[in-house]
């Protein structure tokens, strides 16, 4: 009986070893995304926005509940299929995330794809729950003289995973060298 090495030799006589997916690392961040997204909003949901009112934290930050029925900005939020729509389409984009994310080559694209999908599974729940995604944090940055998001609109957890999630991609996509097509 002879055991077989997991490693492999290439063309060239040198050992390659199996190419580890990134599965793994994305899958554990979207899990810790999720729970965190869900445990702060039934934190601010149940305890501490009854009743809702704001509640300053410094002069730029604030808690307060807002209930966004749409996509981003409250954009699409009209009608009683919106939240079973916009679910269904968060699903979906985060299968298709979930394929990407067997397939990345990086950690860095593992990271921000997991970032995405456990922010978008955690958008869906609120949707399907409460009718709408529960926003919690709002930003006001005084020394900005523009107004147009000043305040921010307010957001979550899952909002700023989403947010970061896809930057990392922008970046793995620009910043990481790739092998040439043959």
């Amino acid at each position: 009986m002879t055991l077989e090495s997991p490693n492999r030799t290439g063309a060239d006589g040198f050992t390659m070893k199996p190419k580890r997916g990134r599965l793994p690392l994305g899958l554990a961040l979207a899990a810790i995304v999720l729970i965190l997204d869900q445990a702060s909003k039934f934190y601010m949901v149940d305890w501490v926005m009854r009743p809702p009112r704001i509640i300053p934290v410094t002069d730029w930050f604030d808690l307060v509940l807002v209930w966004n029925r749409g996509v981003s900005f409250g954009l699409f939020g009209d009608g009683a299929v919106g939240p079973y729509l916009l679910s269904g389409l968060a699903v979906a984009i985060a299968a298709i995330m979930l394929v990407w994310l067997r397939r990345a080559e990086t950690a860095w694209l593992g990271c921000g794809l997991g970032f995405v999908i456990g922010g978008a599974i955690g958008n869906a729940i609120d949707r399907l729950h409460w009718g709408a995604v529960a926003d919690f944090v709002s930003i006001s940055i005084p020394f900005i003289p523009l107004r147009l998001f000043n305040p921010w609109p307010a957001f979550n957890v899952a909002d700023a995973a989403i947010s970061i999630g896809v930057l990392m991609v922008l970046a793995d996509g620009l910043f990481t060298p790739r092998k040439p097509l043959k």
